[in-house]
């Protein structure tokens, strides 16, 4: 199996995490694994499909196929401020780059 680039998705606007994708398979990293938690998982759903669909002007430097693969579902034990422990689900979803990318064009 090969290793595959991590993108942990956050709070920031998703044209920064297709933005990061796009990156990371420009680089060669055709591999990639979005990984969030909580409140953000819902964050990666959204950009792993603009991705698989290409959607929108940053997505389109992305390779001619990006095809979701497997996601796993999990939760980790996090402590707290507190000194107790809380519960967060975690959500892995693993991106496959099919294809070349598209040639830079000069401006």
């Amino acid at each position: 199996m090969t290793e595959r680039r991590i993108i942990f998705i956050g709070k920031k606007p998703l044209h920064a995490y297709v933005r990061a994708v796009v990156m990371a398979m420009e680089s060669g990293d055709r591999n990639l694994e979005l990984v969030a938690r909580g409140a953000t998982i819902g964050r990666a759903v959204d950009v792993a499909e603009i991705c698989r669909r290409r959607n929108g002007i940053i997505a389109q430097g992305l390779p001619e196929k990006v095809v979701i693969g497997e996601l796993t579902c999990e939760s980790e034990v996090i402590p707290t401020d507190e000194g107790r422990d809380r519960t967060v689900s975690v959500l892995r979803i693993q991106l496959d780059g099919h294809g070349d990318v598209p040639a830079q064009e000069e401006e």
